[in-house]
C-alpha cells in the first residue's frame, strides 16, 4: 500500500493494535466491586458504550452517577491512580491484535502512521515504548486531548488531506472522530456496535485489503 499525495493512518490503540480490552473491563470491575454488582454491571456498560473515552471522565461519571455516597473528586482522583495500577504492566505484556503487529510493519515505511488513543498520553507513551513500537509511528497522542482535536491537528502540522487517509478504531468515539474530521473509517471488531453500514473486521488480518477496496469504490 503505497502512500498516495498527503495521505496518512490513523490508529486507535486498544482493541485495534494491542488485545486490550479484557484487561481495560476487567480493571473496571476490581475497580468498582465493592460497590455491588449492580454498580460494577452500570460501571461496565458505560465504559463499553464509551470505549475510547478518557477513563478520567468515566471514573468521575461513575462517582457522580453510579455510587450511593457524595460525590467527592479526591475519591474520584484516587480510583483514577489506582485504575492505572491495574492496567498499566498487563498491557505492556498484552498480545498483538491478529495482523496488527504484521500490517504497521508492512506500512510504516510507505504511510505515516499515528496513534490516536484515549489513554492518558505519557502512559500511552511509556506503553508504546515498552512494547518498542514506538519507532513505527509518527507521533504517539492520548488524553485528556479529545481524538478529533488530535485528528485535525495532524492533518494541519503534516499537510495531509483527511478523504486520503483512513481512522482505524473499535469504538463509537472512533467512528464520530473520523466522520467529523471527514476522514473514512475502517472499524476493528470490540465491544460497542458500530452503525449500520460500516465496515467491520474481526481484527488486522484483513485490513491492507479492507484499504485497498475502499479506495477502489471511491474512485
Amino acid at each position: 500500500m503505497r502512500s498516495d499525495s498527503r495521505s496518512a493512518l490513523f490508529l486507535d490503540f486498544d482493541g485495534v493494535l494491542v488485545s486490550s480490552l479484557e484487561i481495560k473491563t476487567n480493571a473496571y470491575k476490581r475497580l468498582f466491586r465493592s460497590h455491588g454488582p449492580n454498580v460494577v454491571a452500570q460501571v461496565v456498560a458505560h465504559h463499553q458504550l464509551n470505549a475510547g473515552i478518557s477513563r478520567v471522565e468515566k471514573i468521575d461519571h461513575a462517582h457522580r452517577h453510579f455510587l450511593d455516597a457524595p460525590y467527592s473528586r479526591n475519591a474520584a482522583a484516587r480510583d483514577v491512580t489506582e485504575y492505572a495500577c491495574l492496567v498499566f504492566e498487563q498491557v505492556v505484556s498484552a498480545n498483538w491484535v491478529p495482523g496488527a503487529r504484521e500490517f504497521i510493519e508492512r506500512h510504516y515505511r510507505d504511510v505515516p502512521l499515528f496513534i490516536v488513543s484515549g489513554t492518558p498520553e505519557p502512559e500511552l507513551k511509556e506503553i508504546v515504548r515498552r512494547r518498542n513500537m514506538q519507532h513505527f509511528f509518527r507521533e504517539v497522542l492520548g488524553s485528556p486531548r479529545k481524538k478529533a482535536e488530535h485528528i485535525r491537528a495532524l492533518l494541519d502540522n503534516y499537510d495531509l488531506k483527511a478523504e486520503n487517509c483512513f481512522f482505524i478504531g473499535d469504538a463509537l468515539t472512533d467512528y464520530h472522530a473520523a466522520r467529523d474530521t471527514g476522514m473514512p473509517f475502517i472499524g476493528i471488531e470490540g465491544e460497542a456496535e458500530l452503525p449500520a453500514g460500516t465496515t467491520v473486521l474481526p481484527d488486522c488480518t484483513g485490513l491492507t485489503a479492507a484499504i485497498a477496496e475502499y479506495k477502489k469504490r471511491s474512485n
